[in-house]
């Protein structure tokens, strides 16, 4: 089994890669599953990570931004998951963040 660090940049990985090209519209639109946009759902997704790491870090827990532009999501998410890792939490929570990514990606 790898390392759950190497998990969730991979995960990370294959997000950015199926939604980094996506324009406002597509954005917009409603996710697969619920009844809110991809962009708000992918904005829940960043808090969750950023909320994880800021946990493993023993600091208070932040609002992230959700900013204007909803094509800096991607940047976003590689910044929070970049965070955690660096964070260096348990495994379990390491699998839990990429577990999480895997769950957003299906329900975009």
């Amino acid at each position: 089994m790898s390392d759950p660090g190497e998990q969730l940049t991979r995960g990370v990985d294959l997000f950015v890669r199926q939604v980094g090209h996506w324009q406002q519209p597509r954005w917009a639109a409603v996710a697969t599953a619920g009844n809110v946009s991809r962009a708000d759902l992918v904005h829940r997704l960043v808090q969750e990570i950023a909320n994880l790491a800021a946990d493993a870090e023993g600091e208070p827990r932040r609002t992230v931004p959700r900013l204007a532009n909803d094509l800096v999501l991607p940047d976003q998410l590689r910044v929070v998951a970049a965070d955690l890792v660096a964070a260096r939490p348990s495994a379990e929570t390491l699998t839990r963040a990429a577990d999480e990514v895997a769950a957003t990606r299906t329900a975009l």
